[in-house]
């Protein structure tokens, strides 16, 4: 059986055997999962970001780049002594994703519930095909 050995975990679990508790002051930059799927009216972006507020989650477009950025926050004062293992990831994060034409920007709505931020990225009407007769 292969394995990915990641050296920050293990330098992690060194820090938790030599010192008897986590390392809960760290924090990580990490990428929330994200499915994105389409069907006839809009794209629709889903982004997991459990523990993460509402307030602390930004929606911006600039240049048909769509960013999302937050920051989960640790929610504990007492930072050091009292835990176990931290495993989740806190810290700031930021996704990107390029726009396709026939999104319209004016038109993108976010929500979010358990967790999940939901983009819904409106198609623009379709452009009709118009045949223009020559004269002649």
């Amino acid at each position: 059986m292969l394995a990915q050995w990641d050296p920050f975990t293990e330098m992690s679990r060194l820090h938790d055997r030599v010192f008897g508790r986590p390392s809960a002051e760290r924090e990580y930059n990490w990428r929330p999962a994200v499915d994105i799927y389409e069907d006839d009216q809009a794209i629709h972006l889903e982004a997991e970001v459990p523990g993460v507020k509402p307030q602390d989650i930004k929606v911006n477009i600039e240049n048909k780049i769509l960013t999302v950025s937050g920051e989960r926050k640790l929610q504990h004062e007492d930072k050091k002594n009292g835990y176990h293992r931290v495993e989740r990831f806190y810290g700031t994060f930021s996704r990107s994703f390029a726009l396709h034409d026939e999104v319209d920007p004016d038109e993108i709505d976010a929500s979010y519930e358990g967790g999940i931020l939901h983009l819904k990225l409106p198609k623009r009407p379709a452009v009709r095909k118009r045949e223009i007769t020559v004269k002649g």
